[in-house]
């Protein structure tokens, strides 16, 4: 029986004849052209020695990162930035008393001086020490209630602004703490001027 020709029936194509350089860059683009390393291979690959070569070297190292860690941390801290601060400082309710506190002012950021000055004052001979003692307690006992109300109107702002139900604990400590100390050793530094309120 004759075959019959199918005209849907391709020819068959001729065999492509390529240079060994377009045979590698075929190769190369199509996948890796190198074979799979054994585990072994990529165990050794990755060991690195448990010792260093060069301790004093490895050291330097060590401590160079180690600095430049801390810097971070530390400006970081001094920024204000959460990844730096400790958990005592982090949140946006205690970013919000730092600055409600920053931006007011406080009697309390005078008590260190004042104590200097009374420091100096017992020195001198007289009615001086005496005084400066008594000025001393009025000053301290100024510098309390003022602790108090500026706890009370933190926990009055905090509850208008997040909920009274979702104040946390400790706000007021943390407040009258930052209050007592002088606005340039306070840390995290103050992100706000004076009279410069958050809303």
């Amino acid at each position: 029986m004759a075959k019959r020709d199918n005209p849907h029936e391709t020819e068959a194509a001729e065999p492509v004849v390529e240079t060994a350089e377009e045979t590698a860059e075929r190769l190369r683009q199509q996948g890796k052209g190198a074979p799979t390393p054994t585990r072994r291979e990529q165990e050794a690959a990755r060991k690195r020695p448990l010792v260093p070569t060069d301790r004093k070297e490895a050291a330097r190292q060590a401590r160079t990162k180690t600095q430049e860690a801390r810097e971070r941390a530390r400006l970081g801290m001094a920024a204000g930035d959460d990844r730096y601060l400790t958990v005592r400082d982090r949140g946006p309710q205690r970013r919000f008393v730092r600055d409600y506190v920053d931006a007011r002012f406080n009697i309390g950021e005078f008590l260190i001086p004042v104590m200097l000055l009374v420091i100096v004052l017992s020195f001198l001979p007289g009615y001086f020490q005496v005084y400066g003692l008594l000025a001393l307690w009025a000053f301290f006992a100024i510098a309390v209630i003022d602790c108090f109300i500026l706890g009370f109107l933190i926990r009055r702002k905090l509850g208008e602004k997040f909920g009274t139900t979702k104040v946390e604990k400790g706000v007021r400590w943390y407040a009258a703490m930052r209050a007592l100390q002088l606005r340039v050793i306070r840390l995290p530094k103050p992100q706000v001027k004076r009279g410069q309120y958050p809303s």
